[in-house]
C-alpha cells in the first residue's frame, strides 16, 4: 500500500524523520515487525533499532513489570 499525505512546511521535519516516526509508531503498536518497519524507514534493522529511542519507542514491547513477571515465572519453572 502506498499513502500520500501533505505535511505542512511549518512542521520543520525532514522526510526521513516523518517516515521514521510513522514506522516507529507502527512498530510500537505491533502493526509492523522490526524488519518491515526498518524497511519503511529505509534503514537496516540494526540502524532502525538504534534510533527507536529517539522517537520515544522501546525496542522491547513489554513493560518493565511484564519483563519482571516473566523472569519470576521462569525462575519458578527452574526450581
Amino acid at each position: 500500500m502506498q499513502v500520500n499525505i501533505s505535511i505542512p512546511d511549518t512542521l520543520n521535519s525532514s522526510e526521513f524523520d516523518i517516515k521514521m516516526f510513522i514506522a516507529a509508531k507502527l512498530y510500537e503498536g505491533e502493526k509492523l515487525s522490526l524488519g518491515y518497519a526498518a524497511n519503511v524507514a529505509g534503514l537496516s534493522k540494526r540502524a532502525f533499532a538504534e534510533l527507536l529511542g529517539t522517537y520515544g519507542v522501546s525496542l522491547f514491547p513489554q513493560t518493565p513489570d511484564e519483563v519482571q513477571a516473566d523472569f519470576e515465572n521462569a525462575a519458578k519453572l527452574l526450581r
